[in-house]
């Protein structure tokens, strides 16, 4: 039974088709094949997916993946069923990413439904743009929650904490309220940065401040005061014996080995 399924998602997909499928107004059975194209589609009525021995139920608000070349069989409890639907390529051959056939997107539906329609809209005039919105819809389904993290993938716990600090670098933070945004206690997060970075969440923290003000002061005209106010280290003060620490040079001296001004 196909539960899980693996995507290469390093590339854009090539989107072959996107839109608006009805369904169960000629009979309540549907028998399809695509070949070459993986079909993703996010469902509004209740129905029945079956495609290589598994049996799936569809309700509002689910997602599915069927891989290419694969016999779909779709079976439809009323007279009208309508479904989001994007039949693509994909092209990558990276990273992997293993996710459940069917999945409840849950909050994350309008989300998807938007992309989908986005991409519907984008088909005629934008396939690029078309494949930019599946490609993020694609990305979006991964990270519901039921995709199985692949050998040497970072812990979720670890993901969200990485966002929670990537949002909020001009500002104050503090490690209890990482790991409550992770969802995990101060102890727990502590003993996963220790084994995903090697280091400590301060010093995580403290490592991302620098590397976005090395980005700014070399790739920008801003003040260095602004600079420091824009990583959460206002204080120049601080931010000199910061940047100092983590970069080896003053904010001036990195500023003009880049050749800023």
């Amino acid at each position: 039974m196909p539960d899980e399924l693996v995507l290469c998602l390093d590339e854009p997909p090539r989107v072959a088709s996107a839109g608006v499928g009805v369904h169960g107004t000629v009979g309540p059975h549907d028998v399809f094949r695509l070949p070459g194209l993986w079909q993703l589609h996010l469902y509004g009525y209740s129905g029945e997916l079956a495609f290589d021995g598994g049996s799936f139920p569809i309700r509002p608000g689910h997602v599915s993946l069927v891989p290419p070349d694969t016999e779909v069989h779709f079976l439809y409890h009323g007279r009208r069923c309508e479904h989001l639907y994007a039949h693509f390529r994909l092209p990558g051959q990276g990273e992997r990413r293993t996710v459940p056939a069917m999945q409840d997107a849950g909050a994350e539906a309008p989300l998807l439904t938007g992309l989908l329609r986005h991409a519907v809209a984008a088909m005629p005039v934008s396939p690029s743009r078309a494949a930019a919105q599946v490609w993020a819809a694609l990305w979006h389904t991964v990270a519901l929650g039921g995709a199985r993290e692949e050998a040497g993938r970072p812990h979720p716990a670890l993901v969200a904490a990485f966002a929670y600090v990537e949002e909020r670098l001009a500002g104050p933070l503090t490690v209890p309220e990482v790991a409550r945004a992770a969802g995990v206690s101060h102890n727990h997060l502590t003993r996963l940065f220790r084994a995903g970075t090697g280091g400590t969440v301060v010093a995580h923290i403290r490592r991302r401040r620098m590397e976005r003000a090395r980005h700014l002061l070399t790739a920008s005209t801003l003040p260095i005061p602004s600079v420091a106010a824009a990583v959460g280290i206002p204080d120049l003060q601080a931010f000199n014996k910061t940047c100092r620490r983590e970069l080896g040079e003053s904010p001036r001296r990195v500023r003009q080995a880049r050749g800023g001004t």
